[in-house]
């Protein structure tokens, strides 16, 4: 009786430990998916010939958007944390000068004619994505509430549910006041909080290039 007691014991104590290796994996592998926010009301309404991932110029033109060039990039992943592959990723934002390319921008700043104002770019096989932009401009959004500089972002495919999001540089002194940023969690500000920096040498100074930000993304799949 003592064997065979012994052995179920043995039994039951693998198979509980099988059970929570699993389910430690499970949580392991498990990613946060990237919080939804509002798509705003200057989302692309219209066509245009330049749709690529560098804002920073218009085809057929050889001057450059006006602004601070940076480079935003990043993996699209589901909430397992595995790679996207083929995903669409569009961002649209406004100008250096707070300006939006759409007919229902009541700002009266002016528009940059060489600034491509939203782009697409494509997902790889590592679920990769990068965009060059500029760092758009503040804009008042009403009498007491300033907008922080923000990208507003796009990502859909098939068998995945779409997200609508905006991503935010950590540098922005707007953001603490922001409605839209402040209406999420503590976490969630700062899955979309991006940290915009220089690239450094081995030294560790700064050497010449636009600031890169990394902003990954999980959205869910069916």
């Amino acid at each position: 009786m003592q064997d065979v007691s012994r052995r179920k014991y043995l039994k039951t104590s693998l198979m509980t430990a099988g059970t929570l290796l699993f389910a430690g994996r499970v949580k392991a592998n498990t990613c946060s998916l990237t919080p939804a926010q509002t798509e705003g009301p200057f989302y692309p309404i219209e066509d245009q010939n330049d749709k690529d991932n560098d804002l920073t110029q218009v085809r057929g033109s050889r001057e450059s958007a006006q602004g601070e060039v940076v480079i935003m990039y990043g993996k699209v992943t589901d909430q397992n944390c595995l790679p996207v592959t083929g995903a669409m990723v569009e961002i649209w934002q406004a100008c250096a000068s707070g300006k939006y390319n759409h007919p229902g921008d009541p700002n009266p700043a002016k528009l940059d004619p060489n600034f491509q104002y939203w782009g697409r770019a494509v997902t790889n096989k590592l679920g990769e994505y990068q965009f060059k932009t500029i760092k758009p401009g503040h804009y008042q959004a009403t009498s007491t509430w300033m907008r922080p500089a923000h990208i507003h972002m796009k990502v859909h495919k098939r068998g995945f549910e779409e997200l609508t999001t905006q991503v935010y540089f950590k540098d922005d002194p707007y953001n603490a006041e922001d409605r839209i940023l402040q209406s999420l969690s503590v976490t969630e500000q700062n899955n979309v909080t991006v940290d915009f920096k220089k690239a450094v040498n081995a030294q560790g100074k700064p050497i010449s290039g636009p600031r890169k930000g990394q902003f990954d993304i999980s959205i869910r799949s069916y």
